[in-house]
């Protein structure tokens, strides 16, 4: 039991991270193949109801993410405003193959 309380306050901990670095704070962390610095150009494309589409700035991040990685966190994002499906809907936004989460 103890090493799931572990596990889970990793993956708390990782999530708070990028999220930090989503509103602006944290550099240089890596997580999933992508710098936390980078992470905030994509914010405007997962966010709200109707958010616009990625531009190339962000497409470039998500070519570079390990999308499956990222999916072990989904559950977490919308407590920080990022819309889950809007998320996961950016790599085929990008043109790339979505993920299977």
């Amino acid at each position: 039991m103890a090493q799931s309380s572990g596990n889970k306050a990793l993956v708390q901990w990782l999530v708070a991270t990028l999220l930090i670095a989503l509103l602006g704070g944290a550099k240089g962390v890596e997580l999933c193949n992508i710098d936390s610095s980078q992470l905030n150009l994509c914010r405007t494309a997962v966010t709200g109801r109707n958010p616009p589409p990625p531009d190339e700035k962000c497409c470039a991040v998500i070519r570079q993410a390990n999308m499956p990685c990222l999916c072990k966190y989904k559950s977490l994002l919308p407590a920080y405003g990022i819309n889950p499906k809007n998320a996961l809907a950016l790599p085929s936004k990008c043109g790339l193959q979505s993920p299977n989460c």
